[in-house]
């Protein structure tokens, strides 16, 4: 990826951090905006960060996302706006600032972190498996629009992985039975979904787009 810019939104920790961390080792320069500097509640702001940009982007990972717990009965409206604001809407607004360049140059890769919530379920997670489910959604219809341009555009659906959110959600007797229903026996690290990400991102990916692809250790297969 030498010579190849990535935007990399949530990338203080966990997942987004390891993929962050993985492009720079893979050669590329990255951009890893703080929310004080691109907050994905704001259109103003992420307006103000891009128009700021001094370089074209070449390859874009939406990472960025929240889950806030809550059955569809619970959910107030701050809860599904915020959600969809940044899990999806924001995702969207990247790509219509940033795809037209890469159309230009008839070069790009664009990487969305879905989550296999998008594909199976489980109660509280209406709002979550909406958005990331939209974001599928968006992932198929991008592919098929820009493919004729040389941008590949695919999600990553990770399941549960060994994260600060993950144990955010939950408590360690939760983690150690959810181990026991994935067919590896262990949650994913980090690192594993920034592996399968340089991949989509790099040239090496010539011919992969439009799909969502499932990362779970089998979880989604039972």
């Amino acid at each position: 990826m030498n010579g190849r810019t990535a935007l990399v939104t949530g990338t203080s920790r966990g997942i987004g951090l390891a993929i962050a961390e993985r492009l720079r080792k893979d050669g590329a320069k990255i951009l890893a905006p703080t929310r004080k500097e691109m907050d994905l509640l704001s259109n103003v702001s992420m307006d103000a960060y891009l128009a700021s940009l001094q370089e074209p982007v070449d390859i874009l990972v939406n990472n960025a996302g929240i889950n806030r717990l809550g059955a569809g009965t619970e959910a107030s409206d701050r809860d599904i706006q915020e959600t969809l604001q940044i899990n999806l809407m924001a995702p969207l607004r990247l790509v219509r600032c940033l795809a037209p360049s890469m159309m230009s140059r008839r070069y790009g890769r664009i990487v969305n972190i879905s989550s296999i919530w998008s594909v199976v379920t489980k109660p509280r997670r209406v709002t979550y498996a909406a958005s990331k489910a939209g974001l599928n959604g968006m992932t198929r219809t991008l592919a098929v629009e820009l493919a004729p341009f040389n941008i590949l555009v695919n999600a990553l659906a990770p399941g549960y992985v060994n994260t600060e959110l993950t144990r955010q959600n939950n408590t360690e007797e939760e983690i150690e039975a959810i181990r026991k229903t994935i067919p590896i026996q262990r949650l994913a690290q980090p690192e594993e979904i920034a592996e399968f990400v340089s991949y989509l991102c790099s040239e090496k990916n010539s011919y992969l787009t439009g799909q969502v692809i499932v990362l779970d250790g089998g979880f989604s297969c039972l």
